[in-house]
């Protein structure tokens, strides 16, 4: 039988790993930026994704730090199979990972970032969350459920000061930053630029007749995290959808701020991914969930009316 986690101090556990982890990896990405040798590798679980040597590295170097400090947990990393760390033949949390997302920017010194979370196999939800930004001041987004029940959530700057996040007033559409990963031309900037009512509304004026709406390129759990801390106003994904660790991590931190994540029916998502057994939590890396995330319930069910055509 499982055993419910211990949260006492595990947020804060799981933002030093990735502080730590941040810090050796930002110099390594750095000196492959300017010596152009990104240390590309063949990618055999996801043949359409760049992986690099630095992706590798990170993922034994969070299951070695983890380790240390966690004792025995199902590692769920992007980048091998699910596994069992440490001695416990069933062990309650499940830590997933994804060492370096937008790892083809990041050897490039443009953008980078890390993703670990703690889901509770007992709870059946997560526990905490932290999605680290490898080049920018604002370093790390994270959340935790604490032992009175309630999830929180904050920013941690790069000088260590800590910023909680919590809900902002409501934007209407056509005064938002609404972001989406356009980067692949095909799969998802074609479909984008076809969504005809969502453009119309972002270019809507104001009273004052000025155009407020933008559309922005974000990237992966990060992109829910700048909502959560009030950089953007929603995140769109209907192309393509994301996979766990690109949505998970960000999606607690962002319910936890007081945001919302809704399909594209405007249902809202759980935060039970069902990671009961092994060859639950391999199922689930293989899926993919299309969706709308927001800071406020009414901005995502008007964005969700726009892509309804």
């Amino acid at each position: 039988m499982l055993s419910p986690p211990a949260l006492a101090g595990l947020g804060d556990d799981l933002a030093e790993v990735v502080r730590s982890v941040i810090a050796e990896i930002r110099p390594r990405l750095i000196e492959a930026a300017f010596s152009g040798n990104s240390g590309e590798s063949e990618n055999e679980r996801h043949s359409d994704n760049f992986l690099s040597v630095h992706d590798l590295w990170m993922h034994d170097r969070y299951r070695e730090l983890l380790s240390a400090r966690l004792g025995s947990f199902v590692y769920a990393s992007e980048e091998a199979e699910p596994q069992i760390v440490g001695g416990g033949p069933e062990p309650d949390l499940c830590i997933l990972v994804d060492p370096l997302d937008t790892s083809e920017l990041a050897v490039r010194a443009l953008n980078g970032y890390t993703h670990v979370m703690a889901y509770s196999r007992s709870l059946r939800r997560p526990v905490a969350s932290v999605v680290g930004d490898i080049y920018h001041h604002v370093q790390l987004y994270v959340a935790s459920r604490h032992e009175d029940g309630i999830d929180r959530a904050h920013v941690t700057t790069a000088d260590n000061r800590r910023r909680q996040l919590t809900p902002r007033s409501p934007k209407g559409l056509s005064e938002s930053i609404v972001t989406n990963f356009l980067m692949r031309p095909v799969e998802r900037f074609l479909p984008l630029s076809q969504k005809g009512k969502l453009i119309e509304a972002l270019a809507m004026p104001g009273l004052d007749g000025k155009r407020r709406g933008r559309i922005g390129l974000d990237f992966g759990s990060v992109s829910l995290c700048h909502v959560a801390a009030g950089f953007t106003e929603a995140v769109v994904e209907f192309a393509k959808g994301f996979a766990i660790w690109d949505l998970a991590p960000g999606h607690y931190i962002l319910t936890a701020a007081g945001g919302t994540v809704m399909d594209l029916e405007g249902r809202p998502l759980s935060l039970d991914y069902k990671l009961d057994s092994i060859s639950d939590i391999a199922d689930a890396m293989e899926r993919r969930q299309a969706f709308v995330a927001a800071g406020s319930e009414q901005l995502a069910l008007e964005i969700i009316d726009t892509l309804k055509e």
